[in-house]
């Protein structure tokens, strides 16, 4: 195990009528906000209501920052920014998904800044400050809400960044399981994949002596498969609904099963590069290319890939060689996500070589990506047309 420091500064309010709780958690902190949200469900599911009636009745001014699209727009965190500044914003609610909450931390950012705040995806500039924010979680997904990352994606230069930093985690999250009831499958599955892939991109490592942050990851894993189907079935459940919402956030806040890990995040580099010129959901893009990641990389550790199999799958090792086990494994990861509906292939999302090389370079634009096993741009390359 490596050695760590952990810290992290949310307050998570978590279960149902949570949300009534807004106005107590906002009224220290803010007399002007700028509410983030996407394309309206919040107004047919009525929470936008629910918002604003707290908001109003502690007399705190709200201004609107809506329409934030799936993968967050620079040019709409750019709005936003203008909003706050024009208006004097001193807090920033985000309402919504893992998309509308790395929205409102990149406009956190931005408004303090300088320069433009393109600039932090591009390693240009280091965040020293940011507005503080809070968020409603409508979407088990991302863990947006209790870390401080955020991608933004360029669409005039078809580039997905990300950043990360101490100054944009939420000073406050309410997480109510039932807000996700009214979810679309689509974006339920997407929001599967999604934390699965947080959880792989920490657990397949090189560093040894973490037997506590693999169990921790394990027990996510089997938690998200095994609730997963019944939401899916049973969209109104509400322990599988408050179970996946409480995997996503565990998944990935900045250290509950990173902590003296070293991480890969190889896969995610690759996707953000498929979905800045496709604007496929991020889900898609994870689902099918993290089995290829697998079937690529897995001879570096194969001792890992085998617990995955065991542990997770629950593959029978008996009279079985180590990459039969392990490739067992990987197909049983395929077939969930084809059991759920996610396409396997990108052709399933009609994508072609056309961009493959232009996407491979890209990826490795800081230089190579991955710890457990280094990638280079003919390594991105050939995942991608595993993936075809």
């Amino acid at each position: 195990m490596k050695p760590f420091s952990f810290h992290n500064p949310t307050l998570i309010d978590f279960g149902e009528g949570t949300v009534n709780n807004l106005a107590r958690h906002i009224k220290p902190l803010a007399t002007k906000v700028l509410l983030v949200y996407g394309g309206g469900s919040i107004k047919k599911t009525g929470l936008y209501d629910q918002v604003l009636q707290q908001l109003t009745e502690i007399g705190i001014e709200t201004i609107e920052l809506a329409g934030v699209e799936p993968n967050p727009r620079v040019t709409t965190v750019r709005k936003g920014i203008a909003l706050c500044r024009e208006r004097g914003v001193d807090f920033i609610l985000a309402v919504g998904g893992g998309s509308v909450l790395d929205a409102a931390k990149a406009v956190a950012a931005g408004v303090p800044y300088q320069g433009d705040v393109w600039d932090f995806l591009i390693h240009k500039a280091k965040i020293k400050s940011a507005l503080p924010l809070g968020t409603i979680l409508t979407l088990s997904a991302t863990g947006s809400e209790m870390n401080g990352n955020s991608v933004i994606t360029n669409w005039e230069l078809k580039l997905k960044k990300a950043f990360g930093s101490i100054h944009t985690y939420p000073k406050f999250s309410i997480l109510d399981p039932t807000l996700t009831y009214t979810l679309p499958r689509d974006q339920t599955c997407n929001g599967i994949v999604d934390m699965m892939s947080h959880v792989f991109e920490q657990y397949f490592s090189l560093t040894t002596d973490t037997p506590l942050q693999e169990r921790l990851c394990e027990s996510i894993l089997q938690t998200v498969i095994e609730n997963g189907e019944i939401a899916l079935a049973h969209p109104t459940n509400y322990e599988a609904r408050a179970n996946l919402m409480l995997c996503g956030t565990y998944a990935l806040n900045g250290g509950m099963i990173s902590v003296g890990v070293q991480c890969d995040w190889a896969t995610h580099g690759i996707e953000h590069e498929v979905s800045a010129i496709y604007d496929i959901p991020h889900g898609v893009g994870l689902a099918i290319l993290f089995p290829n990641w697998m079937r690529y990389v897995y001879r570096q550790r194969a001792d890992r890939f085998v617990q995955y199999a065991t542990r997770v799958w629950h593959v029978d090792p008996s009279g079985k060689s180590a990459d039969e086990i392990v490739l067992e494994g990987i197909a049983a990861t395929r077939e969930y996500f084809n059991r759920i509906g996610m396409p396997a292939t990108l052709k399933d999302v009609n994508i072609d070589e056309t961009h493959i090389d232009q996407m491979a370079k890209e990826a490795v634009v800081f230089g190579k990506i991955g710890s457990f096993k280094s990638l280079d741009e003919q390594d991105v390359r050939a995942i991608l047309r595993m993936s075809l």
